[in-house]
């Protein structure tokens, strides 16, 4: 939990998925982290409380419903249950 505090987030490669974690507040979430639009990597966007700012073309993701806001219908991403014990952080795949 160290490499995430709390405002930050980062994009990690588990089993062939590119996995976005973000620490909002404390809480851990997981989505998919590419966003579906033009292919950027979500962790270079800016994360504003549970949602992250695309930093392509600024479509805005909720982090709780994978589901994007822009100016054109976008297909949602997939979010993750996300499991903290201790230091350790656990992505549930499904």
């Amino acid at each position: 939990m160290d490499e995430l505090p709390p405002g930050t987030m980062k994009t990690y490669e588990v089993e062939g998925r590119y996995i976005l974690l973000a620490n909002v507040g404390g809480r851990m979430y997981g989505m998919g982290g590419i966003c579906t639009h033009e292919e950027w990597d979500l962790s270079e966007g800016t994360l504003q409380g549970e949602k992250v700012v695309c930093a392509g073309h600024g479509a805005v993701w909720d982090l709780r419903t994978g589901q994007a806001q822009f100016t054109k219908p976008l297909s949602p991403l997939p979010t993750y249950r996300v499991i903290v014990e201790g230091r350790d952080i656990f992505v549930e795949m499904e």
